[in-house]
This record gives C-alpha cells, sequence and structure tokens, in this order.
C-alpha cells in the first residue's frame, strides 16, 4: 500500500517536531511507498521509498504559495498514493478533502488537543477514521476516532542509567501559553517559601508571537525570587534530550488533559519522576504524578524534593515501566492494522 503522509516540517534539528521524522522511517518499514509533503523541509536521511515534497517555507514561500503546491502536489502525485494520512492539521483536509473524496483516496487524520472548533468537526467528515492519544482529546467523541499509544522511541530514553543531580527540575516544552510553563513558576515560588531545596531548568524555544510572553516568564522567575535556582536555555533538537533528561531528577508537564504530550513518556523512559496536570496520565501513573493545579504541583514537588533514595529508585522503575507501554513501534504497529 502507497500513502501519502501531511505533516507540518521534516527535520531533525528542529526542537518541537523533530522526533516526528522517526515516525517517516517506520511508517517507510510497512508500507511500500509514502510521499509526503511537508510545510518546510530540512535536515533528514530517510530511506529509498519515502519522497518529501515541501512546500517551501524554508525558501521564504507565503500562504498562498503554500496552496498553490499543495494543490499541485497532490494533483501530480495522484497515482502514487492509494491513501491520505494528515499529520496535526486539518486545514490540509479542509483544503483537499473533497478532492480525495471524489478520487476515493480514503483520509485518517491525526488530531491530539484538547481544543477544537467547527471546522475540526468538518475536517472529521471527511476522514474515515480519526486518531489520537488522549481520551480527553477533542477528536475522542467522534464514533469514527481510535485511541493510540503515544508513540515514544523507549530505546533512545532507556538505553543507560539516568545520572541526575539530585532534586532538579525539568520542564522541557515550547515556551508558550498552552504548555503554562508560568504554572511551575509560581510552584516553585512556593516551594522556595517552604525552605525546601532544588534547582530547575526550562528547555524550549519561543515562536515570534511569544517573544513578549517568554520574556514575562523570566520576569515572573525574578520576581519570586528564584534567579539563583532556575535557568532558562533554548530549544534543543530531539536527538540531544535524553542527555537532558537523565541529568534532571523530576520532569513536570504542565499541559491541560487532551494533548497527553509524549514527552512525558520521554522523561519516563529516561527514568526521570514525572508530575503532569495530565488526567490522563494520572490515569497511567497514579495520583502522585497528577497536579492539577499550581498548589498541587508545589505540594507534589515539595513530597517528591524530600523522599528517600528508595522511593526514587522506586518510583523511576515505575515509569520507564509505564513509558515502555507507549511505544513507537507498538504505535505504528497499529496504525498499519488501522490504514490498511
Amino acid at each position: 500500500m502507497r500513502l501519502l503522509v501531511i505533516t507540518q516540517v521534516v527535520d531533525t534539528q528542529d526542537t518541537a517536531l523533530g522526533a516526528y521524522v522517526r515516525w517517516l522511517e517506520e511508517l517507510s518499514t510497512r508500507f511500500d511507498q509514502l510521499e509526503v509533503i511537508c510545510l518546510r523541509e530540512g535536515t533528514h536521511a530517510l530511506p529509498d521509498n519515502v519522497r518529501v515534497h515541501s512546500l517551501g517555507k524554508e525558501h521564504g514561500a507565503n500562504r498562498l504559495q503554500y496552496i498553490y503546491l499543495l494543490y499541485r502536489h497532490v494533483w501530480k502525485l495522484r497515482c502514487e498514493y492509494d491513501a491520505v494520512f494528515v499529520h496535526m492539521n486539518q486545514e490540509y483536509i479542509l483544503l483537499a478533502g473533497l478532492y480525495w473524496k471524489w478520487m476515493r483516496k480514503p483520509i485518517y487524520m491525526w488530531r491530539n488537543h484538547y481544543a477544537g472548533s467547527q471546522m475540526t468537526d468538518l475536517a472529521v467528515l471527511f476522514c474515515k477514521k480519526v486518531f489520537c492519544t488522549s481520551k480527553y482529546s477533542y477528536t475522542a467523541k467522534f464514533k469514527k476516532t481510535v485511541l493510540m499509544p503515544v508513540g515514544v522511541e523507549v530505546s533512545l530514553f532507556d538505553g543507560s542509567v539516568p545520572t541526575p543531580e539530585p532534586r532538579s527540575i525539568l520542564f522541557l516544552a515550547r515556551m508558550s501559553p498552552s504548555k503554562r510553563p508560568e504554572m511551575l513558576i509560581d510552584a516553585l515560588g512556593e516551594v522556595l517559601a517552604r525552605s525546601v531545596s532544588f534547582t530547575a531548568s526550562f528547555y524550549g524555544s519561543f515562536l515570534p508571537e511569544d517573544a513578549s510572553y517568554y520574556e514575562s516568564l523570566q520576569a515572573r522567575a525574578e520576581s519570586l525570587g528564584l534567579r539563583d535556582r532556575v535557568q532558562f536555555y533554548p530549544g534543543v533538537p530531539h536527538e540531544a534530550t535524553p542527555a537532558i533528561y537523565r541529568a534532571h531528577d523530576i520532569s513536570v508537564n504542565c499541559s491541560p488533559s487532551g494533548m497527553f504530550d509524549k514527552t512525558l513518556f520521554e522523561a519516563a523512559a529516561a527514568g526521570c519522576r514525572v508530575i503532569a496536570s495530565s488526567d490522563d496520565f494520572k490515569d497511567a501513573a497514579g495520583e502522585e504524578a497528577y497536579a492539577p493545579d499550581t498548589q498541587a504541583l508545589a505540594e507534589r514537588l515539595i513530597d517528591a524534593l524530600q523522599q528517600d533514595e528508595d522511593s526514587i529508585l522506586r518510583r523511576r522503575i515505575q515509569m520507564q515501566a509505564i513509558a515502555r507501554g507507549e511505544s513507537l513501534g507498538t504505535l505504528m504497529d497499529r496504525l498499519q492494522i488501522e490504514i490498511k
């Protein structure tokens, strides 16, 4: 079977989406041919049965050029694919869904986010199946939706024994309001007020429109007296994240329920003790890992920072076991079954 995949970025060096190149590598072993349309193409070394077609963002193309090139590729490649898999962006289905339906190309969409709209509903109408990982995702309500594993490349993260800095806390995500890093900063202010020792690292880049938001995060940390406890770093390529996870004791994820961020399981696979705002992760890891608001997060952190070594080791082992159930190979096997 030949598959058309539409995704945002094909670039191993992309700090937010670099991991998805591995999706293409894994899909290439399960389908005869992949034609990949992406908004931006960067560094990759994909197999011979994968061809990448960029919409030109890396060359400065504008929105009208994106649309023109999308239609051009969709039409030019029409005899080269049997089905369509759209990753994350419903807009492509809204633009080309009618054509694919007319050409009898079944459409599959991956969309995992707590927010949605009538445009999402319309995109779903065109789809044969919709995939998400969270039962709290907006798309989980549809009968055609199939819940899937998160898809973590476990072997990349659990290949060695972690050597974390004691009482070190990590936040690794894009610095945007949807990821809620301010929630952790406020919780750290409470931890500091309780005289509990810690250090914290924030790794993540920001979009141009979020520059002032990022500055406000740094100012917030300063105002809470966290200057000597908190460090901000730019985002790093996906391949650099295992070492960062292993260097930290606790990983915090403040994304709302419905997103089920894969970084939760990457951190767990690397041996971090994970604390998250996600109801999905609470279902997987228990109340000890759940912090729905700032006060709860502060209390969870204080408890975690004061645990003895035996309790810490036991929790690390539990986290790694949880991560193995969400492996990339398991996800790709499921996608192959559902699409074929």
